[in-house]
């Protein structure tokens, strides 16, 4: 018990930012917490915590500490939810981050009717096009559209993605269609910002391998739904995932081009921090996700309904 209350006790000043602040959240004496957080740096040979009379830091090692105490922590919960509900019913918070026209459209509708499913667990979503740090931010989860640059973190493969060049109809017969990759160096391309892998350019397909084609244009933006308003606006041409534009081609306000070049598909990944054991509403989140984008109907209903 001392051992489980010194994590608790950790968790809490790193979370809270002092030891009186968790000693006002227990309701015990400051000089307890300070005890516990003693007799823990001195069982484990390390310093965790940096202190003095303004602030607390965590030191390198607290900090790698401390992520495996929330872990530690949230598997306890779980498995105390799972004994005194009689079965495995996922609690505790989320937080999930996501890109946001994607998040906008494929994550934020389905929370609610995940959170009705699993009443015990609440969330939280970050749509932001930046790429975040899931460990340094601590997010349970990203929803990622592209290829998995970081080894350090879980990939779980939730459906394929196609990415289209496409332009308006009144752009095209201003300005003419190109017919391969190079062309696109005479045409004003609309690309997202300098954080994004597509400021090195954009990818086909030629003779059996891939090629990265470098562009040119007079806008750039970090959201992508702003690149996509700008091509439907006839301003230039944009590289686009299919789930995005799909409705403005049906109806014929955009158009394809370079088909016969374009880029191998990608997927759509949740991304999970490297861990030996995800809490339970991880879990059973992933999972959700996963059963709406393997079904065909839920994307043309995601269609019907944009």
């Amino acid at each position: 018990m001392d051992r489980f209350k010194q994590l608790e006790t950790v968790v809490a000043v790193a979370t809270l930012g002092s030891l009186s602040a968790a000693a006002r959240a227990e309701g015990v004496a400051p000089a307890l917490i300070g005890r516990r957080i003693d007799a823990l740096e001195a069982r484990l040979g390390v310093k965790l915590l940096m202190r003095t009379t303004r602030r607390i830091t965590l030191t390198p090692e607290g900090e790698n500490f401390i992520d495996e105490a929330r872990n530690i922590l949230r598997e306890l919960e779980d498995a105390e939810a799972m004994v005194a509900q009689g079965g495995a019913t996922p609690t505790g918070h989320l937080r999930l981050t996501a890109p946001a026209g994607f998040g906008r459209r494929h994550v934020a509708p389905l929370l609610p009717g995940f959170l009705a499913a699993y009443p015990g667990v609440s969330a939280s979503l970050d749509l932001t096009d930046r790429l975040t740090d899931l460990v340094r931010e601590r997010y349970d989860c990203a929803v990622r559209v592209g290829d998995v640059v970081d080894a350090n973190l879980v990939a779980i493969h939730l459906a394929e993605n196609r990415r289209v060049v496409v332009a308006s109809p009144t752009y095209l017969a201003t300005h003419g269609t190109p017919r391969a990759p190079a062309d696109l160096l005479q045409h004003n391309c609309l690309t997202l910002g300098a954080g994004s892998s597509q400021h090195r350019g954009w990818l086909f397909r030629q003779a059996g391998e891939n090629v990265v084609q470098r562009v040119n244009g007079n806008l750039s933006c970090s959201d992508g739904a702003a690149l996509l308003d700008w091509a439907l606006a006839g301003l230039g041409l944009a590289w686009r995932s299919l789930w995005e534009v799909r409705q403005a081609l049906a109806d014929g306000e955009l158009v394809t081009v370079l088909d016969d070049v374009a880029a191998p598909p990608n997927a759509i990944h949740a991304l999970l921090p490297q861990r030996k054991h995800l809490p339970l509403r991880v879990r059973v989140f992933v999972d959700y996700l996963r059963q709406h984008y393997t079904d065909p109907r839920y994307w043309a209903q995601a269609q019907a309904a944009d």
